[in-house]
């Protein structure tokens, strides 16, 4: 959803803001502090983030939802385009104040969580591949942006995004890229689904640093720091890296879709409504009131796993 540019600093702080006044309506308990909340919409939400005002969550047909004092509801609907594609991929300036979102058919958009203003970034140079992740740094209206897409291309902006600024980047084979994440304004990493982890130090050159032999298809990804990077796969496979070699391990047989790790706790989730969570340093699972399947999770004071069929779990 960085060093921690956006999965902890933006996503703790949004959290801690509206954490004082937790919905409690159409909640469902259950066991190890997980609820499941009542959203407005029964399409899958692919990704979430906590902003400056309030969560919010994206989606098919291009829907965003907020999480607000009474419960979810629906912001944004049809995309930045308004064609109705489906969004894959969201994440938040440094200030929490514009969440970025990117779908199918090319979709980019800007949206400013304080006014309500949406603005179409879409078609970078007149891409229209899927676009499955996006990684932001840096405030409001002077972001660098960072899109990762189905054909193995890294496309990029220092200009927030502004038409004619974007340039692109192929890192690899030309593979799929599901997961892009940057920890500093320039330096971050990115997957593709041939098993292979990409780093860079400016936004524009890639290296590769692994993973040999991983042997199962990579879906998540964290990166906190040049020596501090965490990937998810397929068979439950987390790996780890300390800048020199990667460290796996199996938690089980889900395909783990989505991963966030910071000073030895996190989570990570996936297929069947399963969530790991890393304790200590330690993989545990726990138990969820859900058998959907889980795409992305945000954590902060409260933390937050969307899925299939609108579901969206809360702790």
């Amino acid at each position: 959803m960085p060093g921690r540019t956006r999965r902890t600093f933006l996503k703790i702080a949004g959290a801690s803001i509206t954490a004082a006044a937790v919905p409690t309506a159409g909640l469902t308990a259950a066991a190890d502090g997980w609820t499941t909340a009542e959203t407005p919409v029964d399409g899958t939400l692919h990704g979430v983030a906590h902003t400056t005002t309030n969560a919010h969550a994206v989606g098919d047909s291009g829907v965003v939802i907020e999480r607000t004092d009474t419960g979810w509801e629906t912001v944004l609907r049809g995309g930045p385009t308004g064609n109705g594609n489906d969004l894959y991929g969201a994440d938040v300036t440094d200030d929490g104040e514009r969440l970025w979102t990117v779908g199918a058919s090319g979709a980019i958009g800007e949206y400013d969580v304080t006014t309500g203003n949406l603005v179409d970034r879409s078609a970078p140079n007149d891409y229209t591949n899927n676009f499955n992740d996006v990684a932001v740094t840096g405030p409001a209206g002077e972001a660098d942006v960072y899109v990762a897409d189905d054909s193995g291309s890294i496309h990029y902006s220092f200009a927030n995004g502004e038409e004619g600024t974007w340039e692109y980047e192929v890192p690899g084979s030309g593979a799929g890229l599901p997961a892009i994440d940057f920890y500093g304004s320039r330096s971050g990493h990115a997957i593709d689904t041939n098993g292979k982890v990409f780093a860079t130090d400016d936004g524009v050159t890639y290296e590769a640093i692994g993973i040999e032999d991983a042997d199962v298809t990579f879906y998540g990804l964290d990166s906190d720091a040049a020596d501090d990077v965490t990937v998810s796969g397929g068979n439950a496979a987390v790996f780890e890296y300390n800048g020199s070699q990667w460290t796996p391990e199996s938690l089980g047989d889900a395909d783990l879709v989505d991963i966030e790790t910071t000073g030895g706790e996190g989570y990570a989730v996936g297929g069947g409504g399963v969530v790991f969570e890393l304790v200590d340093g330690v993989w545990a699972a726990t138990d969820t009131p859900t058998g959907e399947n889980l795409n992305a999770v945000a954590s902060g004071a409260v933390d937050l796993v969307v899925g299939s069929s609108g579901t969206v779990l809360e702790r």
